[in-house]
């Protein structure tokens, strides 16, 4: 059974009730955090006891949110793949990379580990309308779950968002608005129609349950890796959630015993046309200011502000790890290195976090002899509108020239 006991206030540590619908703190307005009675997890299964179950993020049932099993809502998302990345390591001089795929997961993002678990739980507050501001990934995410759920979905989006994402969110029946604006836009048009719609927000932090099943992937990360953290892990970094995620989830596997007290230096990527946690933090500040005009190829991280963006700042700085802001130019060029060279077609954002291992490499912040792992958030296959198609057409009826190939 699930051992989830009460929120807790991510910033003034106010304690909320978990057994109705919460959003964020009500005395400070900050991000709320899933507790657990680690006490009971730890006496009610192991590590060995994990052996054999189902191959999804619910495997870790008793770290979850969702009380009881039938109100799980699922596509079998979690268990993604921990894919040695050899050659492109030799190519820049590191013995020991890994790519956590996240583009095979369901919806091919990430977003279905959050959006999943949050729809499961609004299912068992009894949530029957949700609503939610999304770059793209989260947006058909939740529609997909949402439809699953049986739920009323109502989704806004820049106009600008990648073509599928609209697809994907009109396909499963979705209510699908296109703002011309930023996301941030698109979060103001959902608070303001939510007493007269009376749906429900999904924004991202502004409810407690995305995060749990984000922090799945720091589960995963660990069990893979025989209980052990590599040294650095690379995250990009639009709401923060899953980064965030993870480090909470190392606190609570090492209360468990599961985990030893070492944590891996988390560095968080963004691009220089939106960097407002990167700025914060060469700064030295403790939250970010909005960033104007934001502007990249990396849709899924156009996120002007973040509510958890403090929560960031603490985990690569509590952490020893940095925050750092590519060029689209760079991981643009790196998107193509990992797909031609590993056969890994990875999402810009994924593909960013190559760039910034490039520059912490040059700058000796990372060691060649050190374990490290990227996550690729998504699945290159949803972004086609980024590329040209380069390949020639050629008249059958006619002799083909196949040194033209050489």
């Amino acid at each position: 059974m699930s051992e989830f006991t009460h929120l807790q206030c991510s910033k003034c540590s106010e304690v909320h009730d978990a057994s109705v619908v919460q959003t964020v703190c009500k005395k400070c307005g900050k991000p709320l955090l899933a507790r657990y009675d680690l006490e009971a997890v730890k006496e009610a299964v192991t590590r060995k006891d994990l052996v054999g179950r189902e191959s999804t993020m619910y495997r870790y049932f008793e770290l979850l949110p969702i009380k009881d099993r039938k109100n799980i809502v699922t596509l079998g998302e979690g268990w993604t793949p921990m894919t040695p990345i050899r050659t492109v390591g030799e190519e820049i001089g590191l013995k020991d990379l890994w790519v956590k795929d996240e583009g095979i997961i369901p919806t091919a993002s990430f977003k279905a580990r959050g959006l999943g678990m949050a729809i499961s739980k609004a299912k068992e507050l009894g949530i029957s309308s949700v609503a939610l501001p999304s770059a793209g990934n989260a947006a058909g995410a939740m529609s997909a779950y949402g439809a699953r759920a049986g739920m009323d979905v109502y989704v806004f989006m820049p106009k600008d968002a990648p073509k599928v994402n609209i697809i994907e969110c009109q396909i499963v029946g979705a209510k699908v608005v296109l703002v011309d604006g930023l996301i941030s836009d698109a979060g103001k048009l959902v608070k303001g129609g939510m007493d007269e719609m009376q749906w429900f927000n999904m924004g991202t932090l502004g409810e407690p349950y995305r995060l749990e099943g984000k922090k799945t992937m720091g589960i995963e990360v660990a069990e893979q890796f025989d209980w052990t953290l590599p040294d650095v892990i690379v995250y990009p970094t639009g709401g923060g959630t899953g980064i965030i995620g993870m480090w909470k989830v190392f606190d609570e596997l090492e209360e468990l015993g599961w985990i030893g007290s070492e944590r891996p230096r988390m560095v968080s990527v963004q691009t220089e046309g939106c960097a407002p946690i990167v700025k914060a933090y060469d700064e030295g500040k403790e939250e970010s200011t909005f960033w104007d005009d934001a502007e990249t190829k990396a849709s899924g991280l156009r996120v002007p502000k973040a509510l958890g963006d403090f929560l960031v700042l603490r985990s690569a700085r509590e952490s020893g790890g940095k925050c750092i802001a590519v060029s689209d130019e760079e991981l643009m060029s790196d998107l193509a290195q990992i797909s031609r060279t590993e056969g890994l077609f990875v999402c810009p954002e994924g593909a960013a976090t190559m760039s910034a291992l490039k520059r912490m490499l040059a700058e000796g912040s990372v060691d060649k002899n050190e374990k490290v792992v990227l996550f690729n958030t998504g699945s290159g296959l949803k972004y086609t509108g980024l590329f040209d198609i380069k390949s020639p057409v050629v008249d059958p009826a006619k002799p083909f020239d196949y040194g033209s190939l050489m």
